[in-house]
């Protein structure tokens, strides 16, 4: 059975930090482009970090570039997204989420497995 586990959500102050990880099984993970997509209630989900395990690429869209940063350990099959300088405007569910293949899509429904999701808020 393919399982994203997503875990590091919490509460933060703007300026401060904090670090989710997707723990990925039931797949290979070699192969795979692993992210992580945001939203808002009301608003439609945002990729905010992709990287293909295998290539090695990665992808930010403009609004959290030089922000987030994202890291894959293959070999224990985790993926980390580090946040930094945050914003209440990060506040979001944060979804972890994998597709097979090199390439980064950034259309959510191109995505096969998804995590359960992790609650971020950001306080001003």
């Amino acid at each position: 059975e393919v399982q994203l586990q997503a875990s590091g959500g919490g509460l933060v102050q703007a300026g401060g930090s904090l670090r989710l990880s997707c723990a990925a099984s039931g797949f290979s993970f070699d192969g795979y482009v692993i992210g992580w997509f945001r939203q808002v209630p009301g608003k439609e989900r945002e990729l905010v970090s992709c990287i293909s395990s295998t290539a090695g690429s990665t992808y930010y869209p403009d609004s959290v570039k030089g922000q987030f940063i994202i890291s894959s350990d293959n070999a224990k099959k985790t993926v980390n997204l580090q946040m930094n300088d945050l914003k209440p405007e990060d506040t979001a569910v944060y979804y972890c989420v994998a597709k097979d293949g090199d390439r980064i899509y950034h259309d959510h429904w191109m995505y096969d497995y998804w995590g359960q999701g992790t609650l971020v808020t950001v306080s001003s």
